[in-house]
């Protein structure tokens, strides 16, 4: 009587693993395929236009983006693709922002961010990007962020499904 019942569940163990595998190669050729083409199929280029083709990441001193005290500059996030949003949506994020699913100013309807994401601050005369140790980590560029680093204009932030483009103007 139990030997039916053992080789029942030793199949449906293997059927729930075979699902499983599926699942996370779905998911990883889906990242894949994120990197050399859009959400539509296109085939983009991840580099802003007004970045250097040497790819480094590095930018001149001269280009960085200098918020100013009496407000000329207002920064903000772009939508560029984030499930439930429209493209072109903008968030005003002055002094900072906190992204991610919980009680944060920038809230993401996106299964793969953390309840407080990733964390948006100025420093100086600049705003900078930082992960605040969530589990998908946050890329700046298609780079994953290892650190704060300091958003340029035209740059691309992308938490799990959701992509803004960051802009001073």
């Amino acid at each position: 009587m139990l030997e039916p019942v053992s080789v029942g569940l030793k199949f449906a163990f293997l059927a729930v693993l075979y699902l499983f595998l599926l699942w996370v190669s779905r998911s990883a050729l889906k990242d894949l395929r994120r990197g050399a083409f859009g959400g539509d199929g296109r085939s983009v280029d991840p580099r802003p236009a007004e970045h250097s083709a040497d790819a480094t990441g590095m930018h001149p001193a001269s280009s960085l983006d200098v918020l100013s005290p009496d407000g000329d500059i207002s920064p903000r996030l772009v939508v560029e693709s984030v499930p439930g949003l429209q493209r072109g949506m903008a968030y005003d994020i002055g002094d900072g922002a906190t992204l991610g699913r919980g009680d944060v100013e920038i809230q993401l309807e996106d299964p793969f961010a953390s309840s407080r994401h990733a964390s948006l601050t100025r420093q100086g005369g600049m705003l900078v990007i930082e992960d605040l140790g969530s589990t998908n980590g946050t890329y700046l560029n298609d780079e994953l962020l290892r650190g704060p680093r300091p958003l340029h204009a035209g740059d691309l932030v992308r938490i799990g499904d959701s992509t803004f483009s960051y802009d001073d103007r």
